[in-house]
């Protein structure tokens, strides 16, 4: 398979280095920490095995997604946070839950592989069946539930919901493929529950808690395929200069002096869904300062003080550069998955 590359930022042998980093720190059991003795998370364990698959390492890939299969619950979710086979944290998250839909449908567009994806269609299947029950009425879903009790708290955040729209579109698309009687019925299901959460983006300030002063509230609309086009382009102009730092990448958090690879490589990512290749380059290139010998990244800088921090090379921030390699070249079948999302009838004065 062809490895991503952009030229004169990555190589294909600094990308393959960078996929061995992330296979290096995967736990006997195929789970992806943060960072070797870490926790792992259902969201970011799926976003790192996005990259494995990327960067040529399909079995890691697979092992990982076998551990989301053996490790959901009976009612479809799984713990938000487990740390070396013991869970910390029972809740459930519904993002985190829905993401496995993303991933499968990126390894499968890598792999070619049916038998991968007729054998995760029951956990795509129960993870979304399980998601659906935290969309209120108007559509937005609410973030997050309490296992023991099934209690919800039911605010909805808007990255959240961005990125359960990617998962939702993901979704589709694997039912579509896979096509059976339980495909069919979820099409119906899902395909309203998609179309009703665009609706809720259409009408953002009603629906989803006002936008926080972190960067992904900022970008997601556009790389979970809700804003699309001149939607897109406007929203990521309006809130440049806020996020944005010559150079060095993307902060976090609007009113602190620290950069951070992943949001800076997903910002790459929104780019490169709207067509905008040449900015999304340069978003990676303003981040190699975080590159370690070994092609893992660190997670950010300070950069009042020239700082490392957190002092760790997490495993999600080197697949997300990896992801925006292959958002960026187009490398393999996947790369175009976020850029193919679609995009809702939001209006182009959505709020940043």
């Amino acid at each position: 398979m062809k490895i991503p590359s952009i030229p004169g930022i990555l190589t294909v042998e600094q990308v393959r280095q960078t996929g061995a980093a992330i296979a290096g720190m995967q736990e006997p059991d195929g789970a992806l920490p943060w960072f070797p003795g870490g926790k792992t998370d259902p969201w970011d364990h799926v976003e790192s095995a996005m990259a494995l698959s990327a960067s040529g390492y399909l079995n890691p890939a697979r092992a990982a997604y076998e551990w989301s299969a053996h490790n959901q619950r009976d009612d479809g979710s799984w713990p938000m946070e487990i740390r070396q086979g013991r869970i910390v944290d029972t809740g459930v998250d519904s993002n985190f839950c829905a993401y496995i839909a993303v991933g499968v449908w990126h390894h499968y567009l890598i792999s070619d592989d049916d038998a991968f994806l007729w054998s995760m269609w029951p956990t795509v299947r129960a993870a979304l069946d399980r998601v659906l029950l935290f969309q209120r009425p108007d559509g937005a879903f609410r973030w997050a539930a309490d296992y023991v009790t099934g209690a919800m708290f039911d605010a909805a955040l808007i990255t959240g919901n961005a990125s359960i729209y990617s998962s939702l579109v993901c979704g589709l698309k694997i039912a579509a493929r896979v096509d059976d009687e339980s495909a069919r019925r979820a099409v119906v299901e899902w395909e309203r529950a998609r179309a009703d959460l665009a609706g809720a983006f259409a009408v953002p300030a009603e629906s989803f808690l006002p936008p926080s002063e972190h960067s992904m509230d900022w970008y997601y609309p556009v790389l979970g395929g809700v804003l699309r086009g001149e939607a897109g382009r406007v929203a990521l102009d309006a809130e440049w200069d806020r996020f944005v730092v010559s150079g060095l990448g993307v902060r976090c958090v609007s009113h602190r002096p620290w950069v951070t690879g992943a949001e800076t490589s997903e910002l790459a990512i929104a780019l490169a869904a709207i067509g905008d290749a040449d900015r999304a380059a340069a978003m990676v290139a303003s981040i190699q300062h975080l590159r370690d010998p070994d092609g893992s990244y660190w997670t950010g800088l300070v950069f009042s003080d020239g700082k490392r921090w957190p002092v760790e090379r997490s495993c999600w921030t080197s697949a997300a550069v990896i992801l925006a390699a292959d958002a960026i070249s187009r490398s393999t079948p996947a790369g175009g998955i976020f850029a193919d999302l679609g995009g809702a009838a939001v209006p182009a004065q959505f709020p940043s």
